[in-house]
């Protein structure tokens, strides 16, 4: 059974900083992509950032290049991201997912119970 438990989401002020986790348990796949996506109230959910199992490759939404970084740590099957100059716009309910490597991005079959991110003004 696969499992993913997001943490470090919480309330914080504009132009602070958050690193969320994504722990990852039971991946099918020996070759993935771990993603972060958002929902923001009243929006569609969106994609972040994306990583590789190896580290090889990243991605990110243009909006969130130079704030955010993706990381991995393999031996603990953990996805991080960390997040700086938050702004209001920021603040959403924030998802883990994984795909397989060989899959598209609108391929993600597994997601995370979600953890939440205010940004305050």
């Amino acid at each position: 059974q696969v499992q993913l438990v997001e943490s470090g989401g919480g309330l914080v002020q504009a132009g602070d900083s958050l690193r969320l986790s994504c722990a990852a348990a039971g991946l099918p796949f020996s070759s993935y992509i771990m993603g972060w996506f958002r929902q923001a109230p009243g929006k569609e959910r969106e994609f972040v950032a994306e990583i590789a199992w190896n580290g090889g490759y990243t991605d990110y939404a243009d909006s969130e290049k130079g704030r955010f970084t993706i990381s991995i740590d393999n031996a603990k099957n953990t996805v991080y991201l960390q997040m700086n100059s938050l702004k209001p716009d920021d603040t959403a309910i924030y998802y883990c997912a994984v795909r397989s490597a060989y899959s598209r991005r609108s391929g993600y079959k597994y997601w995370g119970q979600g953890t939440q991110v205010t940004v305050s003004s």
